[in-house]
C-alpha cells in the first residue's frame, strides 16, 4: 500500500519488512534530517512550531490614562526636540540683525497741522490748563464781565482772543469752532493718525464752554447774548485805554473791558447755534455734554428766528471789525447743523426753504459768490447740504432745492479752477478770492477745505468727477487746486516764505500780536509803555507757533512789519480754516471721509415698513 508522504515524497509500507527496530529507527532519523534540510513555508512552520509566543508590551500609567511606553517615549521625545528647535530658531531671529521698515515720515500738511493747532493754545483767555504748552502765556482777564454794570452776565472768563489784540468776538469765534468741528466729524481718522484728535477736541471744548457762558444756556427762551468782551474803537483820535489803543500782554491788562450785549442778533445767534450743534456731534460719546450743547443750540436758534436783526447794526463796536452783511446765510447754516445734530425734520425744512435760499443769494452770482468766510456761510451750507443728497438722497419734497444746492456747489468748484476767470491769481499762483483786498489767506484756506472735502464726497459716492458746462473734471483736479494753494501758504511762493509762523526756516518774525511781541521778563508794561515793543524793529521775543498771518498782497509782495496788521496779523477764523484744510489734505488719500458720523442722529428718511403678516393657519 502506498500512501502520501506529507513532506513531499512517496512512503512505502511493507508488512513483510524484516528489518529490525533499530534499523528502522536509524532509517527514520535519516529521513527526518533530509526533510528538515528543505526550507519550510509558513504553513509548514505553523504545523511544526505551533503558535509563537508574543512579546509582552510595556505600559506607562499616567494616572488618568494608560499608554504604551513606546508611544509615551516617542511623544515626549518629539515635544522636547520641537521645543529645542523652536527656541533655537527664536534665538537666531532675535540675534540676527535686520532692517526695520518704520513708518514713512509725515507729510508737510501733517507737520503744519501740529503747528497750526498750537496757535489756539496761545490765544486762550482765562485760567489756563496745566497742559497748555505755551511758556510765555499765563492766566489773563479772569474778571471779564464782573465789573461791567450794564451787563447781567457776570462770568465771562475764558474763551479765545480773536487776533493780535485781546478782544473776544463771538461772531468769528463761533464760525471758527464750527469749522473745526466740521473737520473733526469728517476726518477724525486723520486727526487720530496725526496724534491730534484729543488736542483738537480740547481746542473746540474750550471755545464751546465759553459760548455757553455768554447766554442763559439752561433756559428754553432767552432775550440777550453777550456778543463781545473788550473794545477796540480808536476812531477820532480817541485815547481811551482799550484793546487797540494799549499795547499790553493780556496777563497785564488793567483797563476796563466792556461787555456788548445784543437783544436782536439773528446772525450771531444762528452762528453760535451752528457752533454748538456741530460740536455736539464731535462730543456725541459724552452724552451729557452733547445734550447740553444741543439744548443751547436749540435755544439760540429759536432766539435768532424770533428776534430778527443784525448783531452789528447801528455802528456799534462789533461793526467796526466784524460787520455782518445779513443773517439769511446763518439761518441755512445753523438750520443744517441743527438737523444733523438732532434729526428734527423741522430744521431740514427750514434749511431747504426756497424763500430762505433766495434771500441768502443762492440763485445769483456776484463778485463774492462762493467765498466762504466768517461773514458768508452760504458756500459752506450748500456743500453741507449736498452731502445729504449724495449719501441719503431724501427725495421729495427736498430733492429740488438740494439739487439746486448741489449744482451751485459744482459751479463754485468750477470757479476755483485756473481755466475759469471768476477770480484772478497772483503771478505766484495765489487765488484772489477777495479780489486783491488785504488779508487774503483766510479766504484761500476755506476754499481749499471745501474743494478737498467736496472731492472726497464725490469719491465716497463713487463719482469720478463733475461737470463745468460741457467739460468733465476729475476729483483729482480739485485736490490739486487745494494742494497748490496750501503749498503756496507754507512756502512754495515767490518769496520762498512760509506764512505759517514756526513752519520751515523762513517765516514772519514781526507778527502783529501783543503777547508775542512783549518779553515775559516779570516787568509789567503800562498801556503806552508797551508801545516801544509795538514799534520795535527787532523780531518778536516769543514765537507765535502755528499762526497763519494775514498774507501777501495781490502782487505776491509782503512786508514783515509788526505795525501793518494787513500783512502780519493772524486771526482765530483764519487759523480754523487752515487747520481744516491741512487735515483734509494730510495723510493717505484713501482714508477719505467718515460717511456715517454726520448722520448719527438722523433717523431713516422713509417710514418703517409694516411687519410681515402672521403665517397662514388652515
Amino acid at each position: 500500500m502506498y500512501g502520501r508522504d506529507p513532506w513531499g515524497g512517496p512512503l512505502e509500507i511493507n508488512a513483510a519488512d524484516s528489518a529490525t527496530d533499530d534499523d528502522r529507527s536509524r532509517s527514520l532519523h535519516d529521513v527526518d534530517r533530509a526533510a528538515l534540510s528543505r526550507p519550510l513555508d509558513e504553513t509548514q512552520q505553523s504545523w511544526l512550531l505551533g503558535p509563537t509566543e508574543q512579546k509582552k508590551k510595556r505600559y506607562v500609567d499616567l494616572g488618568c490614562i494608560i499608554v504604551s511606553r513606546k508611544i509615551f517615549v516617542w511623544t515626549v521625545g518629539t515635544l522636547l526636540v520641537s521645543g529645542f528647535l523652536a527656541g533655537f530658531i527664536t534665538l537666531i531671529v532675535k540675534t540676527v540683525p535686520r532692517h526695520h521698515h518704520g513708518k514713512p515720515p509725515p507729510d508737510n500738511y501733517t507737520l503744519a497741522l501740529h503747528k497750526a493747532l498750537m496757535f489756539f493754545n496761545a490765544q486762550r483767555s482765562g485760567k489756563l490748563p496745566m497742559h497748555n504748552n505755551v511758556s510765555w502765556r499765563g492766566n489773563s482777564c479772569l474778571h471779564d464781565g464782573k465789573f461791567d454794570g450794564s451787563s447781567t452776565i457776570k462770568d465771562l472768563a475764558g474763551g479765545y482772543y480773536d487776533a493780535g489784540d485781546a478782544i473776544k468776538f463771538n461772531f468769528p469765534a463761533s464760525f471758527a469752532m464750527a469749522m473745526l468741528s466740521w473737520s473733526v466729524i469728517e476726518y477724525s481718522a486723520k486727526y487720530e493718525a496725526a496724534g491730534e484728535l484729543n488736542h483738537i477736541k480740547d481746542v473746540i471744548k474750550w471755545g464751546t464752554d465759553y459760548l455757553l457762558k455768554t447766554f442763559n444756556n439752561s433756559a428754553d427762551k432767552i432775550d440777550k447774548i453777550a456778543a463781545q468782551v473788550g473794545a477796540g474803537d480808536t476812531s477820532g483820535g480817541s485815547k481811551t485805554p482799550n484793546d487797540h489803543f494799549c499795547w499790553m500782554r493780556p496777563e497785564d491788562i488793567d483797563y476796563p473791558r466792556p461787555v456788548y450785549e445784543c437783544h436782536s442778533c439773528s446772525d450771531l445767534a444762528a452762528e453760535m447755534a451752528a457752533a454748538l450743534a456741530s460740536a455736539s456731534i464731535v462730543f456725541k460719546d459724552n452724552r451729557a455734554y452733547s445734550q447740553r450743547l444741543v439744548h443751547g443750540a436749540r435755544t439760540l436758534f429759536e432766539f435768532s428766528r424770533d428776534q430778527r436783526g443784525r448783531y452789528s447794526a447801528g455802528g456799534s463796536d462789533p461793526a467796526l471789525f466784524y460787520n455782518s452783511s445779513s443773517y439769511w446765510d446763518e439761518f441755512i447754516w445753523g438750520g443744517a447743523w441743527l438737523y444733523y445734530a438732532t434729526g428734527n425734520i423741522t430744521y431740514l425744512k427750514l434749511a431747504t426753504s426756497p424763500t430762505l435760499a433766495k434771500h441768502a443769494g443762492a440763485f445769483w452770482g456776484g463778485p463774492d459768490y462762493g467765498v466762504l468766510s466768517w461773514d458768508n456761510k452760504l458756500a459752506g451750507a450748500q456743500v453741507l447740504l449736498s452731502r445729504l443728497r449724495l449719501f441719503l438722497s431724501p427725495g421729495y419734497p427736498y430733492e429740488e432745492i438740494l439739487r439746486t444746492f448741489h449744482n451751485q456747489t459744482s459751479i463754485v468748484m468750477c470757479s476755483y479752477l485756473p481755466v475759469f476767470t471768476s477770480f484772478n491769481r497772483t503771478k505766484g499762483g495765489l487765488i484772489q478770492l477777495n479780489h486783491g483786498r488785504p488779508q487774503p489767506l483766510q479766504y484761500v484756506v476755506n476754499a481749499a477745505f471745501l474743494a478737498t472735502l467736496f472731492s472726497d464726497y464725490l469719491d465716497a459716492a463713487d463719482t469720478p468727477g463733475w461737470y463745468c458746462g460741457p467739460n468733465f473734471y476729475s476729483t483729482d483736479v480739485l485736490r490739486e487746486f487745494a494742494k497748490n494753494q496750501i503749498d503756496y501758504i507754507i512756502g512754495k511762493n515767490p518769496r520762498k516764505m512760509s506764512y505759517v509762523v514756526g513752519f520751515g526756516n523762513h517765516y514772519p518774525k514781526h507778527v502783529h500780536h501783543r503777547g508775542a511781541s512783549i518779553p515775559k521778563n516779570k516787568i509789567r508794561y503800562s498801556c503806552k509803555g508797551g508801545w516801544k515793543w509795538r514799534d520795535s524793529k527787532n523780531p518778536n521775543p516769543n514765537t507765535l507757533v502755528g499762526a497763519m498771518i494775514a498774507g501777501p498782497d495781490k502782487h505776491d509782495g509782503f512786508h514783515d512789519v509788526r505795525t501793518n496788521y494787513n500783512y502780519t496779523e493772524p486771526t482765530l477764523a483764519g487759523n480754523a480754516g487752515l487747520v481744516a484744510a491741512l487735515v483734509a489734505l494730510s495723510g493717505d488719500k484713501s482714508t477719505g471721509i467718515d460717511k456715517n458720523t454726520m448722520f448719527s442722529a438722523v433717523p431713516p428718511m422713509f417710514p418703517t415698513p409694516p411687519p410681515p403678516p402672521a403665517p397662514w393657519k388652515p
